[in-house]
């Protein structure tokens, strides 16, 4: 496809939020009031922005209540859903929402981080490396709350790191990934499975590449990130 914006993106909201669960008792995490909207409407905006057209919503916890918030449409978006009846994890969540996928290439979302990254940029990386899979990373300074990416000076990913393992500065990944299509109905069948813990280190050396965005990155899984992506996105503009 020579049209990036043609390409289907998956947004995976259907989180429980467990770690701030006080903060968003009565809402999924993906609906958590970020700077006075929804978490996920600042997804859907980057989106927007980046001349996305069609977006599938992966739902579970409180499934019935983020299609009434979003819609059918939303920002010139075309929302669909695909709703878990029970826990399948990441990436069973991925492979049930696959069949509504409508390009060769489909664009996933973590739906509790934001990264400011260029989808052209990515799209020509994943091409040019003829990657399975491609995960944006970030270089923090501060790694020690979040799992590490390793790299080779290919930029292929070659091991991952669990949180707490190691301190200073590193790559994380920013939860977007952009993955062919075939590569999803690879997914194991076992539920419930885990993007991060169980498929993707099964690709490490297998054509899983990581590009690096000098963008800005937050998360809201912890109460401390959660209060700050409130000032983080007063500095971002949709």
């Amino acid at each position: 496809m020579s049209n990036f914006s043609d390409i289907t993106t998956i947004i995976l909201a259907g989180g429980l939020g467990t770690r701030i669960r006080k903060l968003v008792s009565d809402r999924p995490k993906v609906l958590a009031e970020i700077k006075g909207k929804p978490f996920i409407f600042h997804l859907l905006n980057q989106l927007a922005s980046l001349n996305v057209k069609e977006v599938i919503i992966s739902t579970g916890y409180m499934a019935d209540e983020v299609e009434k918030a979003l819609g059918p449409n939303y920002n010139g978006l075309k929302l669909q859903y695909s709703k878990e009846e029970k826990p399948l994890g990441t990436a069973g969540a991925l492979r049930l929402a696959s069949v509504r996928i409508n390009s060769p290439e489909c664009l996933i979302m973590n739906g509790d981080s934001f990264v400011e990254f260029e989808l052209d940029a990515l799209c020509s990386f994943h091409r040019k490396k003829n990657a399975g899979i491609t995960m944006v990373v970030k270089k923090i300074d501060d790694i020690k709350r979040f799992g590490v990416v390793e790299l080779n000076s290919n930029n292929e990913i070659i091991r991952f790191v669990e949180k707490g393992s190691l301190v200073g500065k590193g790559f994380v990944n920013a939860g977007v990934y952009l993955m062919e299509r075939e590569l999803i109905n690879t997914i194991p069948l076992k539920m419930p499975c885990s993007l991060e813990y169980d498929f993707f280190p099964m690709k490490v050396s297998k054509s899983l590449f990581a590009h690096e965005v000098s963008g800005r990155f937050i998360d809201i899984g912890t109460h401390e990130s959660f209060y700050e992506a409130n000032k983080f996105f007063e500095t971002i503009k949709l």
